[in-house]
């Protein structure tokens, strides 16, 4: 069964401990502001937190551990438990909130769920868990986990009392709105259950150019220091017109430290013109997102605010944005900057909740469970990524997390039955009931969230190749026309085929003219009809790595087209 977004949002609207989650660009963001901002319509009191700083900024909250109260504390004794619950500011929207969301959930140590749990029932004086709120966790386990003290194993969330005592219902989406490059996907299934295997490290061997030759790549690494110097010495060649955007604070000094400490705007932002910058927030309306790629163009003559073009042609003046912590509706910190920040390089750990255009790879130094899932995930296509090298630990991911997720899909699915299984009214009776418990008033009306990714897609990917192949195009004319690689336009003629909108006369039009395919084919079909068609590199080797990896899988198309 697959989770859609309306069901999982659906499900959260009546009231269940929800643990949303599913692949990278699933839309777990999406959902989540659909949800938060149907709350705040029904009047519902929510707190919005993530487990650190950087992902509390991408959704306007403050850390779960400032929430809370809890702090940098390891361990929590009566004697700091009896301090947090009586400590007023902390009292005060601990009992206000009625929903509790924590993003980013595979980076809160367990321990601190737990403690966070103590914590919400001492204050609500209710033996529920978590004081009788609705919990709502969002977030991927294959991702970044959470980081264990000298000589601890990390304890995921889902290994935790509280997690046991919440019984969450688990929502795992799986339509996918950041790849649509089926190698890719296919690469980073293989990695979410640990079935790595030759094929995708010679996969990930040939990523050796970028795609679109007018976007100069970021560059992902693992370690500050890289990050740093790279940027640095980008930013010492310029030798073109610049200036310095000083960010501007006000508020309470405990949460701004969070907040500056936190965003991806330095606080002194020098830039140069033909300087490369990422954007570091989301501005739907401007045209960017945390993440879009850009070129200093100039700095305007009014202003003096910078100019930049995009990946893709969009001139964009980016202003001053702010970011803030509120409590009760009030800003008690804000912090002002231009979002950008240089972008020749950032960490894999900054990265986390990006889409990238293109991205350099280096993951020689990868030193901890996720990394290379997350660096990889970023990029929406392969033809937007280049490896510049990779450990033997780069692309595992931690054992517990592959056992665990497959009792999630299972959970999903029952939870998927179970509410379909209701009448429509039935359900909506649940969410009244809950909203009504929560103080709130019933809102039934549509409320305004934005589209996965940012900016909506008119059309989709493999409609656009589509429409040039019945224009009789021949395929390596269609990956310059789309800036792709050869290998995506063959992932989407598959696609069409499996789909049955392409059909063998279509593929034989698109055939490139340098291939001599007479004299290729029949090959190619005595090696299918051998070795099968589910992977290439059985083929490619058995054939002495005579062909290329694009020759094989046009073979493999026509073969099965031909069956």
């Amino acid at each position: 069964m697959r989770m859609t977004q309306e069901q999982a949002l659906s499900i959260l609207k009546t009231g269940a401990n929800v643990f949303l989650t599913g692949e990278p660009g699933a839309g777990k963001t999406y959902v989540l502001n659909q949800y938060t901002a149907w709350l705040k319509a029904s009047n519902v009191a929510a707190a919005v937190t993530a487990s650190t700083g950087i992902a509390a900024t991408h959704i306007g909250g403050m850390t779960i551990h400032s929430w809370s109260g809890i702090g940098a504390r390891d361990t929590l004794d009566q004697y700091a438990l009896d301090h947090i619950a009586t400590n007023e500011k902390t009292v005060r929207r601990v009992k206000k909130a009625r929903v509790l969301v924590i993003d980013e959930i595979s980076m809160l140590d367990g321990r601190v769920l737990d403690m966070v749990e103590t914590v919400c029932r001492t204050i609500k004086q209710n033996g529920d868990a978590f004081g009788g709120m609705q919990v709502i966790l969002v977030g991927d386990f294959f991702q970044l986990p959470p980081v264990a003290g000298r000589g601890e194993m990390a304890r995921f969330a889902f290994e935790s009392r509280a997690w046991e005592s919440a019984h969450f219902v688990t929502c795992y989406l799986t339509e996918q709105h950041r790849q649509e490059d089926d190698l890719l996907l296919g690469l980073l299934a293989a990695i979410r259950k640990n079935d790595i295997d030759e094929s995708h490290y010679t996969l990930l061997g040939e990523q050796t150019e970028i795609g679109y030759p007018d976007i100069e790549p970021t560059k992902l690494y693992t370690h500050n220091s890289d990050v740093d110097a790279v940027n640095l010495e980008h930013l010492r060649r310029l030798t073109t017109k610049g200036a310095t955007f000083k960010m501007e604070a006000g508020g309470s000094k405990p949460m701004l430290e969070s907040l500056v400490k936190s965003c991806l705007s330095p606080q002194v932002l020098e830039l140069r013109e033909d300087a490369m910058v990422m954007c570091t927030k989301n501005n739907f309306e401007a045209g960017y997102v945390n993440g879009t790629l850009g070129r200093v163009t100039k700095f305007d003559s009014d202003d003096g605010f910078p100019w930049i073009t995009t990946s893709d042609g969009r001139e964009i003046k980016m202003v001053p944005q702010s970011w803030s912590i509120e409590e009760d509706g009030k800003v008690k910190a804000q912090i002002t900057q231009v979002p950008l920040r240089l972008a020749w390089a950032i960490t894999v750990h900054k990265s986390q909740g990006m889409s990238l255009d293109a991205a350099e790879i280096d993951l020689r130094n990868a030193f901890t469970y996720g990394q290379g899932y997350v660096a990889l995930s970023r990029v929406r296509s392969l033809s937007g990524m280049k490896i510049l090298g990779l450990n033997s630990q780069a692309l595992i991911v931690d054992p517990r997390v592959v056992h665990k997720d497959e009792h999630f899909r299972t959970d999903s699915a029952d939870a998927e039955y179970a509410f379909n299984e209701m009448g429509e009214s039935e359900v909506e009776d649940m969410q009244k009931r809950f909203v009504s418990a929560s103080g709130g008033q019933w809102y039934s009306g549509a409320v305004k969230a934005h589209v996965p990714g940012g900016i909506p897609k008119s059309e989709s990917t493999y409609e656009v190749t589509r429409a040039l192949i019945l224009q009789k195009m021949h395929a390596r004319d269609i990956a310059r026309e789309r800036k792709m690689a050869l290998s995506t336009i063959w992932s989407h003629v598959e696609k069409l085929v499996d789909d049955k909108v392409v059909g063998l006369t279509e593929v034989e039009g698109i055939i490139p003219t340098d291939i001599s395919w007479d004299a290729v084919y029949p090959t190619l079909a005595r090696a299918f009809a051998e070795h099968g068609t589910e992977k290439l590199k059985p083929v490619y080797e058995a054939l002495n790595e005579e062909y290329d990896y694009d020759t094989i899988r046009l073979g493999r198309i026509l073969f099965t087209l031909k069956q």
